[in-house]
């Protein structure tokens, strides 16, 4: 089952030639998801071939650099004869503003838009076999960050073993997998712990947007496949950080560290930096066990299962 997060835009708050604003597309078993929508996220959109068929939009707060794409998005889906209702999340208390800019112009979207507001610790979103939590995060306006988390799946399915107990081949090894008991001709129980090994954990995607280090981001997802957190600046500006609300990537390093990630995705890099990404690497990797990368625009990522 495919989970391929692309990174659609790395830039901080202004773009460069190389870097768009923030957007992160992720797609699972054909269902599309949009993190923040920066200005031309629809083109990049169409330079990566993602299509334009999400489900589901989450903006982590409402600064210009993740919202400005939204309008022109929602336009461009009307013109393609969309009928399918979008959901858009965003923190509590800003609904109202997010529902202006969407209708800006006089933009009427002629599909159902539905704005719903989250919090730390709600589920913005539940579907079959994962769910997108939000978080809280330290920025400098109402703000959230989520993850995308698999349910544990089941565990392997010990077909010699059954075999063994006498449990014919058939039927009864789907309702042993799916944890109901099975009785043969003898009169035999076979429960499913014997022929079924324990759950197998699910995959986890963890997206901070703009944020200093924060507790949350640690504590939303068990130990996640990929963290994308803000690394704003590097240490030569860690003071801007600090005042600015964001993150180095040395402080990025140190919640994926704590959070136990395999790997650390440094994104929002602020333009002052322009291509030369090499320091913020390079500070992350002195700190993070994992494999730490600044990505560019473009970029796909295959998240595996943990135990394949």
């Amino acid at each position: 089952m495919p989970l391929r997060v692309t990174f659609l835009g790395t830039s901080g708050a202004i773009p460069t030639t190389d870097r768009n604003p923030s957007g992160i597309f992720v797609s699972r078993e054909g269902e599309q998801l949009l993190f923040d929508a920066g200005e031309g996220t629809q083109r990049q959109m169409m330079r990566f071939g993602t299509g334009f068929s999400i489900s589901q939009l989450f903006v982590t707060h409402l600064h210009g650099d993740h919202v400005l794409g939204i309008p022109g998005l929602l336009q461009t889906m009307a013109f393609n004869d969309r009928e399918e209702p979008l959901a858009i999340h965003t923190p509590r208390g800003t609904r109202r503003q997010l529902k202006s800019f969407v209708n800006a112009l006089d933009n009427r979207p002629s599909f159902p838009v539905r704005i719903s507001e989250i919090g730390d610790g709600d589920v913005a979103y539940r579907a079959d076999e994962y769910e997108v939590r939000a978080f809280e995060t330290d920025h400098d306006t109402r703000s959230v960050g989520y993850a995308l988390v698999e349910d544990d799946r089941k565990g392997r399915f010990d077909r010699e073993r059954a075999e063994e107990l006498g449990v014919p081949v058939g039927p009864k090894f789907s309702t042993l997998h799916e944890g109901e008991p099975v009785e043969l001709e003898d009169g035999t129980v076979v429960d499913p712990e014997q022929v079924v090994g324990e759950s197998r954990p699910g995959r986890s995607i963890v997206y901070t947007g703009d944020t200093r280090p924060t507790a949350a981001a640690i504590e939303v997802a068990d130990e996640p496949d990929l963290l994308i957190h803000d690394a704003t600046f590097a240490d030569d500006r860690a003071d801007r950080a600090a005042e600015t609300a964001h993150s180095t990537a040395r402080q990025a390093a140190e919640i994926a560290n704590r959070a136990n990630a395999d790997r650390l995705a440094l994104m929002h890099v602020s333009s002052r930096y322009a291509g030369q990404t090499e320091d913020h690497e390079k500070q992350a990797r002195e700190v993070f066990d994992g494999e730490a990368f600044v990505p560019d625009d473009g970029d796909e990522l295959e998240i595996p299962y943990p135990d394949s």
